[in-house]
C-alpha cells in the first residue's frame, strides 16, 4: 500500500551578521577570513569554514582544489578533520561556512553531499548536535540547529552489518 510521507525542516534566516549572537558573528568572521586562504584556481569558488569546539577553540579550513578534481577537499571537511585530528575528544558545537565565487552572487550556499555526510558522522559520533551557519557573499545567513536538517536520511553506522 502506498503511503505519502513528508519531511519538513526549520531554519532561521538573517539578513546581516550583526543580527546574530557575538559568538556566531565571531565564527562567521573567521570563516570569511579563512576563505581568503582557499586554493581554488579552477572553480574560483572560495570557501572558508570555522568550527567551534566545546572548549571555545576555533579550528578553520578552506577548500583546496587539485587539477585531478576528486583529489581536492572542501572547506567544511578540512576544518572538521583538523578539529578531530587535533582535539579528538572535544565536541564540535557549531560550524560556520562562507562562500564567495562567481556563481553564487544571489544564491545561498549549501554544503555538498560528502560534507553533509561527514558533518552528520561527527554529530552521531559525539552524540551532540552541531549547529550549522551558512553565509553567502551577499551576507544572507541560514542557521540550522542540526546537521540532520541538511541530510535527513543520513547514512550511519547502524546501516552497516556487524561482524
Amino acid at each position: 500500500m502506498k503511503q505519502e510521507r513528508s519531511i519538513s525542516i526549520q531554519f532561521a534566516q538573517f539578513d546581516a551578521i550583526e543580527e546574530l549572537p557575538k559568538e556566531e558573528q565571531e565564527l562567521l568572521t573567521k570563516a570569511v577570513e579563512t576563505s581568503k586562504t582557499a586554493y581554488a584556481p579552477y572553480s574560483k569558488f572560495n570557501v572558508g569554514a570555522a568550527v567551534r569546539l566545546e572548549n571555545g577553540l576555533i579550528v578553520t579550513g578552506s577548500n583546496q582544489e587539485n587539477a585531478a578534481y576528486p583529489s581536492g577537499l572542501c572547506a567544511e571537511r578540512v576544518a572538521m578533520f583538523a578539529a578531530s585530528a587535533n582535539q579528538p575528544n572535544k565536541t564540535m558545537t557549531t560550524l560556520a561556512v562562507y562562500a564567495k565565487g562567481i556563481t553564487i552572487s544571489e544564491e545561498q550556499i549549501s554544503p555538498c553531499g560528502s560534507c553533509r555526510q561527514v558533518m552528520n558522522e561527527y554529530e552521531v559520533k559525539q552524540n551532540h548536535e552541531i549547529k550549522v551557519l551558512l553565509m553567502n557573499s551577499k551576507g544572507m545567513i541560514w542557521v540550522f540547529q542540526s546537521t540532520l536538517d541538511l541530510l535527513p536520511f543520513a547514512f550511519t553506522s547502524k546501516a552497516l552489518k556487524k561482524a
